[in-house]
């Protein structure tokens, strides 16, 4: 089946000084099909939301290819990139900095439709409101009357005015509450059943993406360094920075025994990595608990894995999969 969105060896860097570079992308490649969401999480500054944007066209790559249904994104111009733009749209981290504070919402979410040209715009207003769980009445309030998870429904609703086939969502949630996160999370399933959407869910918390995603992409220092179906990736991670993450998610006593994998907590060492000073090697040996000599010298690449999920799992670790006893605690 011929994917929705293909990513290809996609390149982003941003100029560092003294002729130095910052690699906040560097190599990623991934499908997305029709009515599947995928989930990308890691750290903060490993270059997730530099993906949003580059894939959005909100950056221009520096290489690389964005393929939807086989136009290539990277490449677009004026109109016809303006005409992409609207089958691909994104909700943004802060509910209240991405709506403009002195604009109805009734203007705010008819936006798209005026720069696109399309009619009825009062009537697609009211559609989008109902979609997204808010009264008629909200049409003619200002954003600040509004709750965070209120304006992050009408930061969606202005994202689905024009009936896009791709929604990235980049860190939707993180600036909520634990209770209306759960409601926004639950917004986001039935959209996606009631419209079919595609989603790419950009997230810092593994947790909330397991909630969303069909597939996981395990992102660190500007690549992928773990893809595999969601359940599987909880069940059984195979690289040492997934198995990481995923000891820091709080869990209940007994959980390891339900199959949520070890409750042993893995305290990674040194620092966050900085995109603009690369080390040599795997880009995690650093901070890795199992690293070796093999580590130092070369840089694994993204490939089939062994163990569940078989060739639908894609590991960059020289020792992927291996029973890592002496993890730190």
């Amino acid at each position: 089946m011929t994917p929705l969105l293909s990513v290809i060896d996609l390149v982003k860097h941003y100029p560092a000084g003294a002729a130095g570079k910052v690699l906040a992308l560097d190599g990623i490649s991934f499908n997305l099909a029709e009515g599947e969401v995928l989930g990308v999480v890691g750290e903060s500054g490993c270059g997730k939301s530099t993906l949003g944007r580059t894939i959005m066209r909100l950056a221009r790559p520096t290489s690389g290819e964005i393929r939807f249904r086989g136009t290539d994104l990277a490449g677009l111009k004026g109109k016809a990139l303006k005409a992409a733009r609207a089958e691909i749209q994104m909700v943004f981290q802060d509910p209240f900095g991405s709506l403009n504070p002195r604009h109805s919402v009734a203007t705010i979410v008819g936006e798209p439709l005026v720069v696109h040209g399309r009619p009825d715009r009062a009537a697609r207003v009211r559609e989008l409101l109902d979609l997204v769980g808010l009264p008629q009445t909200a049409a003619a309030r200002l954003p600040h009357e509004f709750s965070g998870g209120q304006r992050q429904r009408i930061a969606i609703a202005r994202a689905l005015a024009l009936s896009p086939r791709i929604l990235v969502a980049d860190e939707a949630v993180s600036a909520l509450d634990v209770s209306i996160q759960s409601q926004i999370i639950n917004l986001f399933a039935e959209l996606r059943r009631e419209l079919g959407l595609s989603m790419i869910f950009i997230s810092h918390d593994l947790s909330v993406v397991r909630h969303v995603s069909d597939r996981i992409a395990v992102m660190y220092f500007g690549k992928f360094v773990e893809t595999a179906p969601a359940e599987e990736l909880f069940h059984a991670p195979l690289h040492p920075y997934t198995r990481a993450l995923m000891s820091a998610i709080p869990k209940l006593p007994g959980a390891e025994r339900a199959g949520e994998g070890s409750a042993q907590r893995i305290v990674l060492k040194g620092d966050v990595p900085n995109l603009a000073f690369r080390p040599e090697g795997c880009l995690f040996h650093p901070r890795c608990y199992v690293m070796r000599d093999r580590c130092r010298r070369e840089e694994p690449e993204l490939a089939p894995a062994h163990g569940e999920g078989g060739d639908a799992r894609l590991c960059a670790c020289h020792y992927a999969g291996e029973d890592f006893a002496d993890a730190p605690t």
